[in-house]
């Protein structure tokens, strides 16, 4: 009270400021695509960290000590779900940590991974469901909204502010979406099909119209058979499949090796389940769904 009233005597105010007006609340988002849906919807009232960065492969990613640092000082952890992150149970558990766990595919609708689709993730893919559903703008729109609750919850002070920030997000994703379908259309129906070296693509090819294949049981960390490659080749062949794709994630070579023993063009690197980084041409989630869909059009115009 002394000290007050000293202050007070020398004309100083003593303000006293709500903890958010203080600081941005901590949050940490498990992969690029959902830390930048995450920094969209919270503005500049997070202070935000990502676990799995730009071009990095977050189904074979191994947690660092600073990650569960970071966890540990954390009010919120958005993550995606349906077993995506493998390890995110136990850096949770080691961190520990104590704040609002935000699951951005809750009530989504799922579709079953195929059976040769075998990532190393928590669930056993083709048994559990495809947990890529980010590359379906709809249902991103409810990634957006369950994120916008979560964060409401964990810091009340700011939930209109939350609030707003994903209606006006929601409006541009409801625009992609429709500009995605658009651009797709001007593909003749028997002309929309693509090779990926990655089987990630099963909720665009249902929402968009796109038939895709990859080597069966190809992923980010197995390879697949000599015979799985030759009857795709065989496929690409008798189909005159142009567009072949390589992603992020992927060893190029083996799509490499399909383009030169069937004659297709291997097309600009896709971007599924990972951002490029800030000067690559995929840096937030709407550029990322630009740059493919442009890229998959042309590739597939010359099928």
């Amino acid at each position: 009270m002394l000290f007050r009233a000293l202050l007070l005597a020398l004309g100083l105010f003593v303000v006293s400021l709500p903890a958010s007006a203080q600081s941005p609340m901590k949050a940490v988002a498990t992969f690029s695509i959902l830390a930048d849906l995450l920094a969209e919807v919270a503005g500049d009232k997070v202070e935000l960290s990502v676990v799995v960065g730009p071009d990095i492969d977050a189904h074979a990613y191994q947690p660092r000590p600073t990650d569960a640092r970071a966890l540990a000082d954390a009010k919120v952890l958005v993550s995606n779900g349906l077993g995506f992150e493998g390890w995110i149970d136990r850096l949770a558990k080691a961190a520990p940590f104590k704040g609002k766990a935000i699951v951005a595919t809750a009530g989504v609708a799922t579709l079953k991974a195929g059976a040769d689709h075998g990532h190393s993730h928590g669930n056993s893919h083709g048994h559990g469901p495809d947990p890529h559903c980010w590359q379906d703008v709809q249902r991103v729109r409810t990634y957006v909204a369950n994120i916008a609750k979560g964060l409401a919850e964990a810091d009340p002070p700011n939930a209109a502010y939350y609030r707003e920030r994903a209606q006006a997000f929601d409006r541009r994703l409801a625009e992609l979406d429709t500009w995605v379908k658009a651009e797709i259309a001007k593909v003749p129906a028997d002309k929309r099909r693509a090779i990926t070296g990655h089987d990630s693509f099963r909720y665009f090819s249902t929402a968009y119209g796109v038939k895709f294949q990859s080597p069966r049981g190809y992923n980010t960390s197995s390879e697949p058979s000599a015979r799985d490659v030759a009857a795709l080749i065989r496929e690409v062949r008798e189909h005159r499949i142009k567009a072949l794709f390589v992603e992020n994630m992927t060893n190029p070579g083996l799509i490499d090796q399909i383009a030169r023993e069937s004659g297709a063009v291997v097309g600009p690197r896709l971007y599924t389940d990972a951002l490029s980084g800030p000067d690559g041409p995929a840096p937030t989630y709407e550029k990322m769904m630009r740059h493919n869909v442009t890229a998959l059009v042309a590739g597939m115009a010359k099928n």
